[in-house]
């Protein structure tokens, strides 16, 4: 409150005491004077209560919604659960009922009953408490809580009294019983007339019948009281006195009284749950941040009807969602088959994330398998170990260096002092073989020994930099030769984002979720475009030899599941990443238009999966559906090429050996211009 009108109030107050004095010790004189003073005090509580502007903002409260990029309503932020309806919209015995029982010379008062007002005066001076109060008056009192308050005492009665004067002023009696009907809270987090009917009895408002308009009325003297749900017996007593009301102010036959009042309470019942929509995790990302803008430039996101356009592609996030779902019920069954007998059931969790390298902006955003059941999210908010995703900065900090993809270290046992006397010795799945390995090898067969050599060349610091200039940005790193193997917890957000650097030709571009905030009227009024020059986090030619030999790990490595299982041919590279004990399940794959991971595991990092929790095995068939389903609808150009020429895609032995037979002469040609493209790389 105004500090002003704060003292104001102090001050009358301490008047009203004073005058209560004042008419115990000269009751004679005080009745003189006694109507002056009262015109006096309503006067004073004028300015403590709702102006006309703050009237018409509240039947006009729109919530602000995020727009998918094409305009598909993606969220809704509400300040309650609640859909506003017309007056035409909601049941007749509606309005009858409430008519009828709550304020019967409705039509005939300004917002204030004297006749009533006056008896339940009467009433409560004689020990029978009574309230006097017509429909616009709860209206005051529902609309505002805070400034009128619920406190027994002339003070509230008065400012409500003031405040449905003006309501009376600002609206008609049609609209006084819209806002009414749409305000009033029914328990269970429902709010008007239209939540009630769908909760109490799974219909629209329009479809209530007369028992049914009289049950959810008759809640309105005490909603917990009258209950239907926990006091059947207590809410059709309160039903049957209104339907006789009805039936008294000439709303219902009474000769069908008797017969209604006899019929048994029929509830279908369901709690009504908001709709989460199709990027809840989005929703609550930008919820802060909108909140914020809001309030810089003076707007409520509950009441101002903001639209928040957002970069996401509403078709590639439904093909996320599909896919994380599909994905997390198969994966599930496998975890719960390994369960121990008398361990309790835990949820794997999964995170998915796209955007488009060129921009940054975000197509796909899928923060948990269920954000009704966990709205922790595992994009933005979880921190894991990486694995073998994190290699790529290793093999981009040795090109950087000037090293080759076909440069070779010995595939051997590798034992490296960590400090303080600790050693560290790297491992592959398979013994080492011994035999030279190329760079290139190494990062499309994942080799730890090939990768923690590398790293000692290289250096942890070079490798944290590089890490830290393509997007990982906000995880602190531990600058150790483990970081090589992904050691270092990071989330899904900057490893998409440091993808979409390799992608983008070494150029980073900060993912970015929000194009535009609008008016209710889709009126702009600010746009939010991409940094015109992105940084230079890799040199353009050192990226896109990073990607080529990227392209090895679709081609034939760890990640061939993408070319064998899902069919897809376009120009597409990635990584994927499997944590010490199968903790964690990482894939992230990117071709020019499209970078697309995603992470699976528990929440608790104690909890393993079995050899079905590799990222080639969890997480890879989420990027690999939701590309296949992109390149299949044509989202995705499956034509675009990274700026590097890629090798042709080797037939199967068995067809090169006939082709050798059929073509003795053209595969000595292609063998000799293989030879020296292999040396001008």
């Amino acid at each position: 409150m105004n500090p002003a009108l704060q003292r104001a109030a102090t001050f009358v107050t301490a008047q009203y005491h004073r005058l209560i004095l004042l008419i115990k010790r000269y009751p004679v004189r005080a009745a003189l004077v006694l109507p002056a003073l009262a015109v006096l005090y309503v006067l004073v509580l004028i300015p403590f209560t709702p102006g006309i502007g703050d009237l018409r903002k509240a039947k006009s409260e729109v919530p602000s919604v995020l727009l998918a990029s094409n305009g598909t309503v993606l969220a809704e932020y509400k300040r309650i659960n609640r859909q506003w309806v017309t007056l035409d919209r909601i049941s007749p015995h509606v309005i009858n009922a409430l008519i009828s029982t709550e304020d019967h010379r409705f039509y005939d008062h300004h917002g204030i009953d004297f006749r009533r007002t006056a008896g339940a005066v009467l009433s409560t001076l004689t020990g029978d408490l009574q309230g006097g109060s017509t429909i616009t008056q709860q209206l005051a009192r529902n609309l505002y809580p805070e400034e009128i308050g619920r406190a027994t005492s002339i003070t509230r009665k008065v400012k409500e009294a003031i405040t449905a004067l003006k309501i009376e002023a600002v609206y008609s009696k049609a609209e006084i019983l819209e806002t009414y009907l749409n305000t009033v809270p029914f328990l269970y987090n429902a709010f008007g007339i239209e939540m009630a009917a769908r909760t109490y009895f799974d219909k629209s408002a329009d479809k209530l019948d007369v028992l049914e308009s009289a049950t959810l009325i008759g809640m309105l003297k005490g909603t917990s009281y009258y209950n239907p749900v926990l006091n059947p017996a207590r809410a059709k007593e309160r039903r049957n006195l209104v339907l006789s009301q009805m039936a008294k102010r000439g709303k219902l036959d009474p000769a069908r009284l008797e017969a209604l009042t006899k019929r048994p309470m029929r509830l279908d019942f369901e709690r009504q749950v908001e709709l989460v929509g199709a990027a809840p995790h989005v929703a609550r990302h930008l919820r802060k941040w909108l909140v914020e803008w809001a309030d810089r430039k003076g707007y409520d996101i509950h009441a101002d009807g903001l639209r928040v356009r957002t970069t996401l592609d509403a078709q590639i996030q439904k093909l996320a969602n599909q896919a994380v779902a599909r994905q997390m019920a198969q994966l599930q069954k496998l975890a719960d088959g390994q369960r121990k007998a008398g361990q309790e059931r835990t949820l794997l969790q999964a995170g998915f994330l796209a955007l488009d390298p060129r921009s940054g902006a975000v197509r796909a955003w899928v923060g948990s398998r269920d954000f009704a059941q966990e709205q922790f999210d595992h994009v933005s908010q979880a921190r894991r170990q990486p694995g073998s995703t994190f290699k790529p900065f290793v093999y981009g900090a040795a090109f950087m260096q000037g090293m080759s993809p076909f440069d070779t270290f010995i595939d051997q046992p590798v034992a490296i002092s960590s400090g303080g006397g600790e050693v560290w010795t790297p491992s592959d799945d398979a013994p080492p073989s011994g035999q030279p390995t190329s760079l290139r090898d190494g990062l499309v067969y994942s080799k730890n020994t090939i990768t923690a050599q590398l790293m000692q060349q290289v250096g942890p610091g070079k490798v944290g930099q590089l890490a830290q200039a393509m997007g990982v940005r906000q995880s602190k790193l531990d600058l150790v030769p483990s970081l090589a193997l992904g050691t270092s917890p990071v989330t899904l957000l900057e490893m998409v984002a440091a993808y979409g650097t390799i992608a983008n030709g070494g150029h980073y571009r900060a993912p970015v979720l929000v194009a535009r905030v609008e008016d209710r009227n889709g009126q702009l009024l600010e746009a939010f475009e991409p940094v015109m020059e992105p940084e230079l986090a890799m040199p353009r030619a050192k990226a896109l030899m990073l990607v080529d030999v990227m392209r090895g790990v679709i081609d034939q490595g760890t990640g061939m599941a993408i070319r064998q299982r899902y069919g897809i041919q376009a120009d597409v590279a990635g990584k994927t990443g499997t944590t010490q004990d199968n903790t964690d399940g990482w894939f992230i794959m990117m071709n020019p238009q499209l970078v697309a991971g995603a992470r699976v595991g528990f929440n608790d990092n104690s909890r393993t999966m079995g050899a079905w929790g590799q990222g080639a095995r969890s997480a890879l068939p989420m990027v690999g559906d939701v590309f296949q389903q992109a390149f299949r609808n044509r989202l995705l150009d499956q034509n675009a090429e990274f700026d590097i020429p890629r090798p042709r895609p080797q037939p199967p032995p068995e067809q090169q050996q006939q082709q050798q037979r059929n073509d003795p002469i053209g595969e000595i040609v292609n063998d000799f211009f293989g030879r020296i493209l292999r040396q001008l790389r």
